[in-house]
């Protein structure tokens, strides 16, 4: 009996090992119709009631050289935990998304560039916490610098 108690909390341990975290993808992969027409979906992971977590979005960019900020409706889908996000900055500048969750005493944190052809999945960038000023200011930076997808 000991040795199960031991196995369930070790197999728990491990579960959670992975931590919270984003995951982003097309708006397809939310599989929701209300998502068709979103700049990107993703899903909360390692959230173990992901209908209770605190998710919040903003937009960061440089527009004819000047800073932009705004704030982003995150909409939850049906399915707990998958979320879209709308364009709802302009269609002018370079733009980058940041990402922020609380699941309980655990935080997630993303950055994801949006281009002219949508998000940039492979300059999208993960964090076990929120991203931090100068992390948004260096991926919006290199955005800028190095053009885009």
């Amino acid at each position: 009996m000991l040795r199960i108690a031991v196995a369930t909390s070790v197999l728990a341990v491990l579960a959670m090992a992975g931590g919270f975290t984003f995951e982003i993808g097309s708006p397809v992969a939310a599989q929701a119709p209300a998502a068709k027409t979103a700049a990107f979906a993703f899903r909360a992971r390692g959230c173990s009631e992901p209908s209770k977590s605190q998710i919040t979005a903003g937009a960061e960019g440089i527009v004819r050289g000047t800073r932009r900020s705004t704030v982003l409706n995150v909409a939850a889908m049906e399915k707990p935990g998958v979320y879209a996000v709308f364009q709802t900055w302009g269609d002018e500048g370079r733009w980058v998304i940041v990402l922020k969750g609380v699941c309980g005493p655990e935080t997630a944190g993303a950055i994801v560039p949006i281009g002219p052809k949508g998000f940039i999945r492979e300059s999208a960038k993960f964090f076990s916490r929120p991203a931090t000023a100068a992390e948004v200011d260096a991926s919006l930076k290199s955005l800028v610098e190095g053009g885009s997808k």
